[in-house]
């Protein structure tokens, strides 16, 4: 490039960022591309120097315009570039935000922000559910998966997976053992390792349970132990054939018994040894901390629940997502085989199975409905059931019920309902009093299908729609939208339900971060006489699919938009919930876990703030900008065009005011607040949360980003308050009696 050719590209170049905005010390560049020099002069000295420094006009004087001149010279060749600069005034506010305190706020609804339980990513088995052998009943599609034999001293044996005699008809499968060793060193042993290895507690005790069935005249002598990740027996117990506690299932027994780890494991390993010679058969080989959620026995580990305890959800939607449909009609999820004795339960195969993951994936059904209503009766949660609309998940192109075999499918919903609510007398009602629950669950919704669309969905949820309204009219259904925010699918959806009377459509999206910040006014301008929305799964996806605060920030924009038209959206629930290192298929989730660690995520920071402070209802709010432009931020009102969101409400158990901002900018940004109509304590609360965009956490820094909360002073009916750049802060406020 020529001398002229460089002046000419560095002038072109030249630019100072926030140009409109200027409140701090501006830094210069003396050399531009190509070797171009630069040198500084100002129509203001004092206000902007030439080498960049600021002195900003007193408060209340006013802004004040100031032009930098740019002298670019290379060579002969030489060119002048004027900047036009706005100084701001000491204590200017990017923005003023008014509330009006005494007017009636729009109400804000009781379940606006919940969880949504899928097993995938292995949230269920090996997860969620604190069994830790896999493959228990050796029902895998490899029936001895995760399962080996092994001998000491000149013991032998032979262990093989036989049908002929089962423990009942839903678990076909048990496993029939010989065993040679009749010395005292000989033993033969049968080993599991669990979900990728055992994670035991020094100190924590175990329970055992294996249904048996030994020939007659038998002396084996069986011991149950616990391996560490280097070999080393780590707690074990005896167990006696004699013992044999009588069971339902005609010619087995079962045992049951305790082990205490005596040091901790990360890959540990159950081993079941056998002494003696004879044949044994074994299913339904089990080992459960004894320390789970609410000490249940053969519960739910603690840990993963109590991350859900406190997000404080409003409801839990469950059991799916696409599991429900399944990779076609036989692959759905069939909510009759998971309620009553574990071991009467009928094994399904995981949909999310296979393409990347190395292991099968299977659904026990121990956590099954009865577990989901009480897991949500536990969180104080709404139970939201999902049952399947005689369609497999459309996604994969699975089959249909024909219509004229439907019946079957609407009576499961019916007795569904009838589980949760019916009186003991009734038949469902009274096999849920005989699962340990005879008060009723309080079941007020439920969804028929999920991320289904089309003719084929329409005239099948008619036909539930009809069956249940007719005989439970207070029931609230929730009737899909497609998998997508926009298209011809979601535009048909919801011209039917517009026709067809709905109480709430099901929205579900996963898109980029900026279309999250974007759409934050999506449902301002939804009618608010039509059908109320849940949108049932979202998440930000970024290029990575990270769970980084950039996505956590776009959420929290969005979420602000979804509480202050909560008269249009009743319900919305981050999805998937759960992601287990090394099993994932799917990212990003809100919680991570491996088999003995779990951290939240920014974006369940989020969640969490949003859920444990949301408002009893809206209040009336308007936000100014410098540039002179404003808007609603109240009901009714619209999101502005600026990255900052804002929303005001009230909670009525408190007496307090709630304030939630996202500061999008790229900068610190002031912000002076006017409450009207009701005084305000000096004394409050912040929340912050506040990061790098790209800043993740994980198992070696669980908080690197996590709420900070601090007492604040001195607030008044005005106050100002200043926000970190790409932020999100709740104020509450204490309203003076």
């Amino acid at each position: 490039m020529s001398d002229d050719e460089i002046v000419a590209f560095a002038a072109d170049w030249l630019t100072i960022e926030g140009s409109d905005r200027v409140v701090d010390a501006l830094v210069l560049p003396l050399v531009g591309p190509g070797g171009a020099n630069i040198v500084w002069s100002s129509d203001h000295e004092v206000a902007v120097g030439s080498e960049g420094s600021v002195t900003r006009p007193a408060s209340g004087a006013g802004d004040l315009e100031v032009v930098l001149t740019a002298a670019v010279t290379k060579g002969k060749a030489s060119s002048k570039k004027e900047i036009p600069l706005r100084v701001w005034e000491e204590g200017a506010a990017d923005y003023a935000v008014s509330i009006q305190a005494d007017q009636q706020g729009a109400p804000v609804s009781d379940h606006l922000f919940g969880i949504f339980f899928e097993d995938i990513n292995f949230a269920g088995d090996g997860g969620v559910y604190a069994e830790l052998v896999e493959n228990r009943s050796f029902e895998f599609g490899d029936s001895l998966w995760n399962w080996a034999s092994r001998t000491s001293g000149s013991g032998d044996g032979t262990m093989e997976v036989r049908t002929e005699y089962p423990l009942n008809a839903n678990n076909p499968s048990y496993l029939s053992v010989m065993v040679n060793a009749p010395a005292e060193a000989d033993e033969f042993a049968i080993v599991n390792s669990g979900f990728g290895g055992i994670a035991l507690k020094q100190g924590e005790s175990y329970d055992f349970s294996m249904y048996v069935r030994s020939g007659k005249g038998d002396k084996l002598k069986l011991t149950a132990y616990l391996e560490g990740d280097d070999g080393k027996r780590l707690g074990e117990t005896k167990l006696s054939l004699g013992e044999v506690a009588a069971s339902a299932y005609a010619g087995w027994g079962k045992l049951t018994a305790k082990i205490t780890a005596s040091a901790d494991a990360q890959s540990g390993r159950f081993v079941l040894g056998m002494q003696g010679a004879g044949a044994l058969d074994v299913d339904m080989v089990s080992l459960f901390p004894q320390s789970t959620w609410k000490n249940r026995p053969g519960g739910l580990r603690a840990d993963l629940v109590q991350m859900l305890a406190d997000l404080k959800p409003s409801f839990v939607r469950f059991p799916g997502g696409s599991i429900v449909g399944g990779d076609g009609i036989g692959n759905r999820y069939n909510w009759k085989d998971s309620i009553g004795d574990p071991a009467q339960r009928k094994q399904n195969a995981n949909m999310w199975g296979g393409g990347s993951l190395t292991t099968p994936y299977y659904q026990s059904y121990g956590l099954g409905f009865h577990e989901y209503f009480q897991l949500s009766e536990d969180l104080g949660a709404e139970p939201l059931p999902v049952v399947n609309a005689g369609m497999g998940d459309q996604f994969r192109q699975s089959d249909v019920a024909p219509m004229d075999e439907l019946a079957p499918f609407m009576q499961d919903a019916l007795d569904l309902i009838e589980y949760a609510n019916g009186s003991v007398t009734s038949k469902w009602g009274a096999l849920r009093a005989k699962n340990g629950h005879p008060a009723p669950f309080g079941l007020e919704f439920i969804a028929i299908g999920n991320e289904h669309w089309g003719t084929d969905y329409f005239i099948r949820y008619e036909q539930f729609a009809a069956a249940i309204k007719e005989k439970y009219p207070n029931i609230q259904l929730i009737a899909s939208a497609g998998p997508s925010p926009s298209g011809p699918i979601f535009d048909e959806a919801w011209s039917w339900q517009q026709r067809q009377p709905t109480d709430i459509v099901d929205e579900h999206y996963y898109m980029n971060p900026d279309w999250f910040k974007t759409n934050a006014s999506r449902y301002d301008s939804y009618d608010r006489k039509g059908p109320k929305v849940f949108v049932g799964e979202y998440a930000a996806h970024n290029g990575a699919r990270a769970n980084n605060f950039g996505s956590a920030l776009a959420e929290a924009a969005y979420m602000i938009g979804l509480e202050r038209n909560s008269d249009v959206v009743a319900m919305a629930s981050y999805a998937p919930l759960f992601g287990k290192e090394g099993y994932s298929q799917w990212s990003p989730d809100l919680i991570w876990f491996n088999n003995s660690e779990v951290y939240g995520t920014p974006n369940y920071y989020v969640q969490q703030l949003f859920s444990q402070h949301v408002a009893s209802s809206v209040l009336p709010a308007a936000v100014g900008m410098r540039s002179g432009q404003s808007y609603e931020a109240g009901r009714g009102g619209t999101q502005g065009e600026a990255p900052f969101y804002f929303i005001a409400g009230r909670d009525e158990k408190t007496n307090e005011m709630i304030l939630k901002i996202v500061n999008g900018e790229a900068y610190d940004v002031k912000v002076s607040i006017h409450v009207m109509g009701q005084s305000i304590s000096p004394q409050g609360t912040k929340l912050a949360l506040q990061a790098m965009l790209d800043t993740e956490n994980s198992f070696a820094e669980p908080e690197a980003v996590k709420p900070k909360e601090q007492a604040v002073d001195g607030l008044s009916n005005t106050f100002t308050v200043e926000l970190p750049k790409q932020s999100v802060a709740i104020y509450r406020l204490k309203t003076a009696q």
